[in-house]
C-alpha cells in the first residue's frame, strides 16, 4: 500500500474496509460462540472457517467485500505466521531432547513423503498434494498458506486444503482423549503423541489438557518444536518448485520467488531465543495473533465455494484421511518405541 498521500490512503481503505469488517465480525462471533457449551471443544479458528463457509454459500458475499477478504486471507495470515515466531525458541528443541527431535523429524518427513506418494497414486494435483502434506505434517492451516506461497497454488486449492486439515485435526482433537483411556497411555507419552501428530497448535492443546496439565505442557513443547520446521520445509519446497519451473522454461529462466515472511518468522524465533521480549508482551502478542488467525480463517471460509469443492471431487478428502491415519498410527508406534 502506498501511503504517500491521504487520498491514496482513503482509496485503499474504501477498497478493503467492507471485507475487513466482514472477516472481523465473523471472527468476533466465533469468539462469542466459543463460550457456549456446545462449541467448547472447538477453537475459534475452526468456528470462524465454518461461519465463513456458511455465510458465503447460504447468504452470499457481496462483490465489494472481495478485496478486503482476500487481504485478510493472504496478508493478515502471513503476518500472523510471522508473529507465531514469537512463541517459539531454539531452547524448546533442547527441552525435548535428542529423542524428541528425532521423533519429530521422522514423523514429519515420513508423513510428508507418504502423503506425496499417496497423492500421486490417487491422481491429486501436485499443488494440492503439497498443501495437504505440509498442513498434516507441520502445523495445519498456517503451513497450508505458507506452502501456497511457495507453490503459487490457487485460492481454491488453498481453501480446500485448509478445510481438509481442519476436519481431520478436529477429529484428532476429539478422538485422542477418548483413545487415551482405551490404550492407557501415560500422561507424558500422550502429550508427546498429541504434539507430534495433531495438526493445529490449538487442537493439540485442547486434546492434551483434557487428560492432564503434564500432557498439555509436553504437547505444547513438542508441537512448537515441530512448528520450527515450517521455515526449512517451506524454503525447500520453494526451491524445488522454482527449479522444476526452470526445467520447463529453458528460454526464460524463472526467478525464485522467495517467501520473505518466512525469513521474518525465523528472525522472530532467533530474537525470542535471546529472551529479549518481556513475558507480558509475548502474552499480549499471542492473544492478538490468535485473533488475527481467526480473522484469516473466516476469510478462508468466505473464499470457499462448495460447488467448486464438489468439482474437485473426493480424492483430496481421501488423501487427507490417509495422511491423517498415517501420522496418527505411525507416531503412536514411534512414541511407544521411544518412550
Amino acid at each position: 500500500m502506498n501511503t504517500s498521500s491521504p487520498s491514496q490512503v482513503w482509496k485503499w481503505l474504501s477498497q478493503h474496509i467492507y471485507g475487513l469488517y466482514l472477516t472481523i465480525a465473523l471472527a468476533g462471533i466465533a469468539y462469542l460462540l466459543r463460550n457456549l457449551p456446545i462449541f467448547a471443544l472447538f477453537s475459534p479458528l475452526i468456528i470462524a472457517i465454518i461461519l465463513g463457509i456458511l455465510f458465503r454459500n447460504i447468504i452470499g458475499m457481496p462483490n465489494y467485500c472481495q478485496v478486503g477478504v482476500t487481504f485478510s486471507m493472504k496478508r493478515i495470515l502471513r503476518f500472523a505466521i510471522v508473529l507465531l515466531g514469537m512463541q517459539l525458541s531454539l531452547i524448546q528443541v533442547l527441552t525435548i531432547g535428542s529423542k524428541g527431535v528425532f521423533l519429530i523429524i521422522l514423523t514429519l518427513f515420513g508423513t510428508f513423503c507418504f502423503t506425496y506418494w499417496l497423492g500421486r497414486k490417487l491422481g491429486v494435483s501436485k499443488s494440492l498434494t503439497c498443501l495437504i502434506a505440509s498442513g498434516t505434517s507441520i502445523c495445519g492451516a498456517s503451513a497450508v498458506v505458507a506452502t501456497s506461497s511457495a507453490t503459487h497454488s490457487s485460492d481454491r486449492d488453498t481453501t480446500y486444503a485448509v478445510a481438509i486439515v481442519t476436519i481431520f485435526g478436529t477429529l484428532s482433537m476429539i478422538l485422542y482423549p477418548l483413545l487415551q483411556t482405551l490404550i492407557n497411555l501415560p500422561p507424558k507419552t500422550f502429550g508427546i503423541w498429541c504434539g507430534v501428530s495433531i495438526h493445529e497448535v490449538a487442537q493439540v492443546l485442547a486434546a492434551a489438557y483434557q487428560v492432564s496439565p503434564i500432557s498439555g505442557e509436553l504437547a505444547s513443547i513438542t508441537k512448537l518444536s515441530r512448528v520450527l520446521w515450517l521455515a526449512p520445509v517451506i524454503l525447500g519446497i520453494n526451491y524445488l518448485y522454482s527449479q522444476h519451473k526452470q526445467n520447463y522454461n529453458h528460454l526464460s529462466p524463472t526467478t525464485i520467488a522467495i517467501p520473505w515472511f518466512i525469513f521474518y518468522f525465523i528472525l522472530l524465533i532467533i530474537l525470542n531465543s535471546l529472551n529479549i521480549f518481556p513475558t507480558e508482551f509475548k502474552s499480549a502478542i499471542e492473544i492478538v495473533n490468535k485473533f488475527l488467525l481467526t480473522i484469516s480463517m473466516a476469510a478462508m471460509g468466505l473464499e470457499t465455494k462448495l460447488h467448486q469443492l464438489r468439482e474437485t471431487g473426493l480424492k483430496p478428502l481421501y488423501l487427507g484421511a490417509g495422511s491423517w491415519l498415517f501420522i496418527s498410527i505411525v507416531s503412536y508406534g514411534l512414541v511407544k518405541m521411544f518412550y
